[in-house]
């Protein structure tokens, strides 16, 4: 079920557009990742999900609400985890969570959300003398107290220890499980990849890439080797009928799967010229090399992936 709809968004803060068109859907059940480096629209986008913001052109919708206009209606079901503040320094958590709750006709029990963030043994504890990763576990908690059916979280897991990572990432699997719909921004691509069911990769104000992780590292096997510096790549490229490139002096990355041909290709290819072979590796990019040809290469045409929309809803 689409929990979350936004379709050719543009919003304008200022004399910025700092979203242009954007579309993309987040359904309940899962993780939606928006990623994006500063200035990409990621916290425009969600503000107006939020309701905080008017859309210049466009639509958006949550749990079929209009975020600005319904926003009374809309606000009960929704738990919005800040990157920082919201938390009154001398309070302790089971004294903010006691407060927050009693916003809700049917919040989680102090004790439940306690247990759930792993913070029973500070319960008492002024926010001001948690660790960072602590003060992150009660904000989340807070995001949490009223049952909400669709949960915004801003960093989450943004300056957290590991300890706290695990706990926090254990919370949205949960969320997850339950049937909660989250739309996560992070700048991390470690825990993107970990977390994500969908990926929805911003630059610019406009969307480059939007589709599971799976759909977006597709076809992206490859062979990387070491050898000479300044090889003719081109040469190579010819012979195996793909992108070669040098990466950085002496290091190769072939844009092909490393099947025995390729492989042979390229080893035969050296061979010829007397070039050693320092390391021949072959596998999958990372979401991060993906990332980086998306967000970084400005001539990157807008990327589509096929499937997203007709691929089965759980």
């Amino acid at each position: 079920m689409e929990s979350i709809a936004v379709s050719q968004l543009s919003v304008r803060r200022r004399d910025v557009l700092a979203v242009d068109s954007v579309s993309f859907v987040a359904r309940a059940g899962e993780v939606t990742v928006l990623l994006g480096p500063n200035g990409a629209g990621k916290t425009t986008t969600v503000e107006t999900l939020e309701g905080y913001l008017r859309p210049e052109q466009g639509s958006v919708r949550v749990l079929g609400l209009d975020p600005l206009h319904q926003r009374s209606e809309l606000t009960p079901m929704l738990g919005v985890m800040l990157q920082e503040g919201g938390i009154y320094p001398p309070m302790a958590p089971a004294r903010a969570i006691s407060l927050f709750a009693s916003y809700y006709a049917d919040p989680l029990s102090v004790d439940e959300l306690l247990g759930i963030v792993g913070l029973n043994e500070v319960a008492g504890v002024p926010a001001k003398r948690l660790s960072g990763g602590q003060r992150r576990r009660l904000a989340l908690a807070l995001a949490l107290v009223g049952r909400p059916r669709v949960v915004f979280l801003d960093e989450p897991t943004a300056g957290v220890d590991p300890e706290g990572r695990l706990a926090i990432r254990a919370v949205i699997e949960r969320l997850r499980d339950q049937g909660v719909c989250i739309l996560l921004t992070t700048h991390e691509l470690e825990e993107a990849e970990r977390l994500a069911d969908h990926l929805v990769l911003l630059r610019a104000g406009a969307v480059v890439a939007d589709g599971t992780p799976a759909e977006l590292l597709a076809g992206a096997d490859e062979i990387r080797f070491v050898a000479a510096v300044g090889l003719p790549t081109e040469e190579l490229a010819a012979r195996l009928s793909a992108v070669v490139r040098e990466e950085r002096p002496g290091e190769y990355r072939v844009a092909r799967k490393p099947d025995p041909a390729a492989l042979a290709g390229v080893t035969g290819w050296l061979a010829e010229r007397g070039v050693a072979l320092d390391e021949l590796r072959g596998g999958r990019r990372r979401l991060e090399e993906v990332f980086l040809e998306l967000l970084v290469d400005e001539a990157q045409p807008r990327a589509e992936v096929p499937g997203r929309r007709e691929r089965r809803r759980r």
